[in-house]
């Protein structure tokens, strides 16, 4: 009797099923702590419009109103390594509790002081609400691992992670017109306040915020940001942050010479559309190559994206165009907090996590501040603020790319618990 040689061929392993969003939303407290992060994070949004308008409201002006939010932003990027440092070494409910009463506190004292006639105590008081803005960034990117035990799922809870900070950026200015209109002023701030509080409190009632424990263990007092790998992604997000600051200022000069106000925020808002997109898109499947060629080709993408701007694009053209660098924000975003899984210890992952949030929120507030000393009149200049920013990010990545290779040291097996490259 002859056997088939068709029954002696093995049998191909299948290919992994791309990751379903609504299983990585039905495991325990994904939802919940999903929920807390973004309730908890709006005030980062709502804040910058929230200061603007109440200092306006108050008859201040729009110098003042513009140096109070950019005192908020720039303090609130600060601070994430920071808190981030707390919550490796503490944990959750010392960092974020902590940080979200003082917080709270700050913006209640905001809400009630006149900032048009005490601008130095504003200033303070506004620097102390940003600078004490709860970590719940990288406490969810800490608790992830824990959280959802597939690495196939797990990347999928990251793009659903930035997907959702996307919907914070989005909802965040809508809500405070809103309030504005609905409640008044003052209640804005009053608000604002409120709504943070609430988030970081249903971010800690998730029974993983308790469970999870800080790892023990001595760093250098420069931490996690010593590694090299770290601070290639570090820089190219920062980068990526002028882009996203320049192209703020690029719609609201595009409203102005078009007399189109609504570009202003339409254009945002396209690009946080194209981020959603590309984000949900990214995270359904895994893609092919090591993180430091996936992170070159999703920078290719980001700045040619950013290009088509240069030409002054018509209105419906300008939001078109705006989608297309926000296709690749996500996914970038996505891979560089992936790719720190094997690039920090694992006992200093929330403050290497605080840092590329850090980087990306100082990148814009460069970004604003570059494309804002171009003069009105040369769109093209506005724009290519934005696009060397994609460029300086992808320079980046290419000159560094050897730090984000994984090499797997003899013993350790790649995804596992133990640091891999520049855990030395």
């Amino acid at each position: 009797m002859t056997i088939s040689p068709l029954l002696h061929r093995p049998r191909r392993r299948p290919a992994p099923e791309p990751s379903r969003y609504r299983d990585v939303l039905a495991l325990p407290n994904v939802t919940r702590l999903l929920a807390g992060a973004v309730i908890g994070h709006l005030p980062v949004a709502m804040a910058p419009l929230a200061i603007l308008i109440a200092v306006r409201a108050d008859g201040g002006s729009l110098r003042l109103a513009g140096i109070l939010a950019a005192v908020y932003g720039l303090a609130a990027a600060i601070g994430q390594p920071l808190w981030g440092r707390l919550l490796d070494r503490h944990g959750h409910r010392v960092a974020i509790g902590a940080t979200a009463l003082a917080s709270t506190t700050a913006f209640l004292a905001l809400a009630l002081l006149s900032p048009a006639g005490h601008p130095a105590p504003a200033a303070v008081i506004a620097a102390a609400a940003g600078l004490c803005t709860p970590p719940l960034e990288a406490a969810l990117r800490v608790l992830w691992p824990h959280v959802v035990e597939s690495p196939q799922h797990r990347r999928a809870a990251l793009a659903l992670d930035a997907c959702a900070q996307e919907l914070v950026f989005i909802g965040g200015p809508l809500l405070v017109l809103g309030l504005d209109a609905v409640t008044g002023t003052v209640l804005v701030l009053t608000a604002t306040a409120a709504i943070g509080l609430g988030g970081s409190a249903l971010f800690l009632s998730a029974p993983p915020t308790r469970t999870w424990q800080p790892v023990p263990t001595r760093t250098h007092w420069l931490g996690p940001i010593r590694v090299p790998g770290l601070r290639a992604l570090a820089a190219a997000l920062f980068g990526a942050g002028i882009t996203l600051g320049a192209l703020n200022v690029v719609a609201l000069a595009a409203g102005e010479r078009h007399h189109a106000g609504y570009l202003s925020t339409m254009i945002p808002a396209a690009l946080a559309v194209g981020s959603l997109t590309g984000g949900l898109l990214f995270g359904r499947r895994t893609w092919p190559g090591s993180p430091a060629r996936q992170l070159l080709l999703i920078g290719a993408g980001f700045l040619l994206g950013s290009l088509p701007m240069l030409t002054d694009p018509a209105p419906p053209l300008a939001i078109a165009a705006a989608v297309l660098p926000g296709l690749f924000l996500a996914p970038l975003l996505v891979t560089g907090f992936h790719a720190l899984d094997v690039l920090v210890p694992r006992s200093t992952l929330a403050e290497a996590s605080a840092w590329l949030i850090a980087c990306l929120g100082l990148g814009q507030a460069a970004g604003t501040a570059l494309a804002g000393l171009v003069p009105s009149t040369a769109p093209a200049g506005t724009a290519a603020v934005a696009a060397a920013g994609a460029a300086l990010g992808l320079f980046l990545l290419l000159v560094t790319r050897r730090h984000l290779t994984l090499q797997t040291p003899k013993g350790v097996r790649r995804g596992s618990a133990e640091p891999l490259t520049g855990s030395r």
